[in-house]
């Protein structure tokens, strides 16, 4: 399934149930080429025939909802089209990590210790 976000970005389900998504508007992590970058209002894309950007933001979903896990968030900003393709492929192809991130075992421990503390 394909899908359209705003003239910004766009969604691609595949037949293992993971949904990839990739975003390069205003408030993505990315570098759009508008005079206002990320700051530009929401709406921007639209107003435009064509969005550009250096660099996008990718995150990634299971069937069940469940997001991928990066090493501390659920979205990877400022990929080139090259690391958006590798992860493409990814999630089209393998089981997502969406155990603990890193940052969430992080606080875990922090509040374990404040616990004992």
């Amino acid at each position: 399934m394909f899908s359209s976000s705003h003239n910004k970005g766009f969604a691609l389900t595949f037949a293992n149930g993971n949904t990839v998504s990739v975003q390069w508007g205003p408030g993505n992590y990315c570098d759009p080429e508008h005079a206002q970058g990320r700051g530009a209002p929401f709406d921007a894309p639209s107003q435009t025939q064509v969005w550009k950007s250096a660099t996008a933001e990718v995150a990634a979903w299971n069937a069940d909802g469940e997001w991928h896990n990066f090493e501390h968030d659920q979205v990877d900003g400022w990929q080139s089209a090259d690391d958006v393709s590798g992860f493409i492929s990814f999630v089209s192809s393998n089981e997502l990590n969406t155990g603990p991130r890193l940052s969430d075992e992080d606080e875990d421990e922090d509040e374990t210790l404040v616990e004992k503390g």
